[in-house]
C-alpha cells in the first residue's frame, strides 16, 4: 500500500506528482529544486547554494516520513552544467559524511524555474 508524504517544511510539488510516496517501507521522494519554502522561488544564485537548499528540502520530507539521510540507499543529481559537478559535490559531501549512497549525476539540457540542480532520493527503513 503506498502513502503519499507531504512536507510543509520543503516546497509544494510545482506539477501533478507528490513529494515523496512511501511503499513498505522504501521512500521515493521527488527530485527537489532550490525552491526555498518560505517564498516559493529560487533564491540563491551559485550552485552550492542551490545543492544547499534542494538538500534542506529533501531532509525535510525524509524528516516527514520518519527518515533521515542515513536512509538514502540512491540519490540522482541533475545539473545544468557538468562543470558544476565539483561545487554541488562540495555541499553534498557535507549531507553524506559516511555510508553515501550509491548516486549518479549528470547534466540535462534546462531544468524547470531555470535551476542549476535538482536533486532526488530513494530511501530505505
Amino acid at each position: 500500500m503506498k502513502k503519499i508524504i507531504i512536507s510543509n517544511n520543503a516546497p509544494a510539488a510545482i506539477g501533478p506528482y507528490s513529494q515523496a510516496v512511501e511503499v513498505n517501507g522504501t521512500l521515493y521522494v521527488s527530485g527537489q529544486l532550490p525552491i526555498d519554502p518560505a517564498v516559493g522561488k529560487i533564491v540563491a544564485t551559485d550552485v552550492a547554494a542551490q545543492t544547499e537548499q534542494s538538500l534542506k528540502n529533501l531532509s525535510a520530507i525524509l524528516a516527514e516520513a520518519g527518515y533521515g539521510f542515513e536512509n538514502v540507499v540512491k540519490s540522482t543529481v541533475f545539473l545544468s552544467d557538468i562543470s558544476n559537478f565539483a561545487q554541488m559535490n562540495e555541499v553534498y559531501k557535507q549531507f553524506y559524511k559516511t555510508d553515501c549512497p550509491a548516486r549518479s549525476a549528470f547534466a540535462v539540457k534546462d531544468l524547470p524555474m531555470s535551476a542549476l540542480v535538482e536533486i532526488e532520493t530513494i530511501a530505505a527503513k
